[in-house]
């Protein structure tokens, strides 16, 4: 009977310095871990803040401990900001970091609340090189505009200087642009997706200065 207590007292021992040593090599690795820095991170999807500013606001600026800014956290961070409608972030090799974000982008200036309108409808009294809309829209098109706008590649949202709701006898849901260039661009409501083609179609005109009839049918008529 001596020799089986022996024999058992052995076995927890040897269990226990086993549990022993599993819990210094976890200690180790946190330490390792913790002392892992990013070393590099990737940012794409910007247009309203540089990649530094998105480092900044992610809180990365120094390149900190990679476990201490797990994927989430990032996240977080970021889409506390009014201009960040989401962010997604990745890890390689765990301390590389991608950052992909989608904003919270500011569509125009409206005279009539005198406030800059987002894209999730929202209001702010900053500023931004948006265009103008000079003049009220009714409710029933408001927020038709405001998707379609929202679907406007950004490089030409920032080609627009002056927007104003238009309506003849033949469509109630006309719109005159007035560019940048000098160029103005009439649109529907149901054609407002062909701003997208400005560039190309101006190309077409030797930088002669005009009207864009887009509402119905497609031609440019230039001013002398």
């Amino acid at each position: 009977m001596a020799k089986k207590r022996v024999k058992r007292r052995k076995l927890k021992r040897k269990s226990f310095l086993f549990l022993f040593l599993i819990i210094i090599l976890i200690v180790i690795l946190l330490l390792f871990l913790d002392n892992l820095k990013i070393t590099s991170i990737n940012v794409s999807g910007n247009t309203l803040y540089s990649e530094w500013e998105i480092i900044k606001k992610a809180g990365l600026e120094d390149y900190p401990s990679t476990l201490r800014n797990l994927s989430g956290t990032i996240e977080n961070k970021l889409e506390k900001d009014p201009y960040i409608k989401n962010a997604e972030v990745t890890k390689s090799f765990f301390t590389n970091v991608k950052i992909e974000i989608e904003e919270n982008l500011p569509l125009f200036y409206y005279v009539p609340e005198r406030r800059t309108i987002l894209a999730d409808k929202s209001k702010t009294k900053d500023n931004f090189p948006v265009p103008t809309v000079i003049n009220y829209i009714p409710d029933k098109l408001y927020t038709v505009f405001l998707k379609k706008l929202e679907s406007i590649d950004y490089l030409i949202i920032e080609r627009i200087s002056e927007i104003k709701y238009d309506p003849n006898d033949v469509d109630e849901e006309r719109f005159l642009l007035t560019m940048n260039d000098g160029n103005y661009a009439y649109l529907t409501l149901h054609t407002f997706e062909k701003i997208n083609s400005y560039l190309d179609i101006i190309k077409e005109f030797n930088n002669k200065k005009g009207i864009l009839y887009l509402d119905s049918g497609e031609y440019f008529k230039v001013l002398e």
